[in-house]
């Protein structure tokens, strides 16, 4: 019999926790949400306790101390060193991938390589330590090519170089000015790949694999695809170009023979594996894979998802998915990010944001770096604010999520003004 009244702490503080928080709050089951640390908007909907994400020791003290039924784990970071080992061996339920499931994010070259092992489609690579080797092979491929630093580094870490002078650049970047540290002991040098991009996020249990409604984000922080690759400046659902077709392929080629490999390995994966795909002409290939839900494709999922949340993680847990059904709302959704000025680069904080409530009544507001100060909500981040539209269709939800954005003003925001566009051209 399923357990009410439950109590959740949600670890993290963006854009995609307070998605995570709002949606939990709708959930009957749920009586209580703590969130570490948060930020201002998760504030209006949970204890906010200010706990670094990554500080594993001080969140599973809290975790007991508050008697937590289920913690859910929302950055990569944690997730990677090992959250839900720690978690789970105090006796707690915890959802997302243990440590060395969390691998295929938190290594880039060991995700390619067991996508080689296990014939999973992606793009021809090679992995390096040292710089001339790698500057080398890069003179022999050729550009354009993409360049990826090993580890984490908050999705800043890949340059997608359209000629050799970006690559080498890259490369320096990485390898020579150690600019992501550790992250960068390994690169990835990989072939460019043609065609649209989309992510698929799914949940697994280990064994049953059930991918959530389609959607696609808009990495780089200008119109038009131009300039640096950011965490994500905006996103829609569902995506025109993933066709039934390419679904049912991507679910028989990449995602099932995925949670396949990961069990042959020894890892087993359990919680949400996010798969970045290219639609090229020859089929969809693996870009990337992230072990947790994606930020900002979160904040236009969970809008979308009917199902109680915490009946699929629960389900999740104990292995039971296949008997889990879940449904989704038709309507389109779509996520406007409204960062600070300079961003991906440094940028300032502080600065008082004004207009949410006028905003929030015709959109959800997520907030991603927002604080408190002086009885004011200020920026604190890069990406500041997730503003999420639904509507019948991308086109209308698009104008809703736009309409909210102007209402919302603090000094510098930046934000891109052709969130969907991609939609629009398949209509």
């Amino acid at each position: 019999m399923k357990k009410d009244g439950l109590k959740v702490l949600v670890v993290g503080g963006g854009g995609r926790e307070h998605a995570l928080v709002w949606k939990l709050r709708q959930s009957p089951r749920v009586a209580e949400v703590i969130c570490a640390p948060g930020n201002a908007g998760i504030a209006g909907l949970a204890k906010t306790v200010n706990l670094g994400a990554e500080d594993i020791p001080a969140l599973l003290n809290l975790a007991q101390q508050e008697k937590v039924d289920l913690t859910i784990v929302g950055p990569e970071a944690p997730l990677v060193a090992g959250i839900v080992d720690q978690f789970a061996s105090a006796g707690l339920r915890v959802f997302g991938p243990r440590r060395e499931a969390a691998m295929i994010e938190g290594s880039k070259v060991w995700a390619k390589e067991i996508m080689r092992k296990y014939n999973i489609p992606t793009a021809r690579f090679a992995a390096f330590q040292e710089m001339a080797p790698a500057v080398a092979f890069l003179k022999e491929i050729g550009t354009p090519c993409v360049v990826k630093a090993d580890g984490l580094a908050a999705g800043k870490g890949v340059t997608v170089a359209m000629d050799e002078a970006t690559a080498l650049e890259a490369l320096r970047l990485i390898m020579e000015d150690r600019v992501f540290g550790e992250a960068g002991n390994s690169v990835v040098i990989e072939e460019y790949l043609e065609g649209e991009e989309v992510s698929i996020l799914a949940f697994t249990d280990g064994q049953t694999v059930v991918p959530m409604v389609s959607a696609q984000d808009h990495k780089r922080v200008f119109d038009g695809d131009q300039g640096p690759n950011t965490g994500g400046m905006g996103a829609y659902s569902p995506a025109p170009v993933y066709t039934e077709e390419i679904h049912q392929q991507v679910v028989r080629t990449i995602l099932e023979p995925t949670v396949k490999a990961l069990r042959a390995e020894g890892r087993e994966y359990v919680g949400v594996l996010y798969a970045g795909l290219m639609l090229t002409p020859t089929g969809p290939k693996v870009l990337e894979f992230n072990a947790r839900f994606g930020d900002p494709e979160t904040q236009v999922i969970l809008p979308r998802l009917k199902t109680d949340l915490v009946d699929i993680m629960e389900a999740v847990l104990e292995g039971n998915l296949a008997e889990q059904s879940i449904a989704w709302l038709p309507e389109a959704a779509v996520c406007v990010v409204m960062a600070s000025e300079d961003y991906p680069g440094s940028y300032p904080k502080g600065r008082v944001i004004t207009g949410l409530e006028e905003a929030a009544k015709s959109a959800l507001v997520f907030h991603a770096g927002t604080a408190f100060h002086e009885g004011q909500i200020v920026t604190n981040g890069g990406r500041v604010l997730g503003v999420t539209a639904l509507g019948s269709d991308i086109k209308t939800a698009i104008a809703s999520a736009y309409q909210a954005v102007s209402t919302i003003n603090f000094a510098g925001c930046h934000y891109r003004q052709d969130i969907g566009y991609r939609a629009l051209k398949k209509r």
